[in-house]
């Protein structure tokens, strides 16, 4: 398995980034397609828009929100089962996956989440 990296895709693409995976359900205000450097935009992997607008990016509610969202990627729906298997797919095929996301704050956001999904449920 590769390894894992987040990186907000504000900030500029690098070799170091390997396979560049944006994981954001909309596309970031003000970022172009080639500014992003991506290999892949997986928004079916994202949290659902009702969790999404339930959680409203509230840090006093990350641990919820965390709680609820290991339960959507547990049981996924139809599209976000595809999205996480083309996800895997793409981690087990290179050496370093860099999961994109456009939060503000690097450690308050979805793609820890899903990382730590994905690395749990890798073994």
């Amino acid at each position: 398995m590769g390894e894992v990296r987040l990186k907000r895709v504000y900030e500029p693409a690098d070799d170091g980034d390997g396979y560049r995976v944006l994981v954001d359900r909309l596309w970031p205000r003000g970022v172009t397609k080639e500014r992003a450097a991506l290999d892949l935009w997986s928004k079916d992997v994202a949290p659902s828009p009702e969790l999404r607008k339930w959680w409203s990016h509230d840090p006093a509610r990350f641990a919820e929100f965390r709680v609820r969202y290991d339960a959507e990627l547990c049981d996924p729906r139809p599209d976000q089962a595809a999205a996480l298997e083309e996800l895997r797919g793409a981690i087990a095929a290179h050496d370093v996956v860099t999961l994109a996301f456009g939060a503000h704050d690097p450690e308050v956001n979805h793609a820890v989440v899903l990382r730590d999904f994905l690395l749990s449920s890798a073994g």
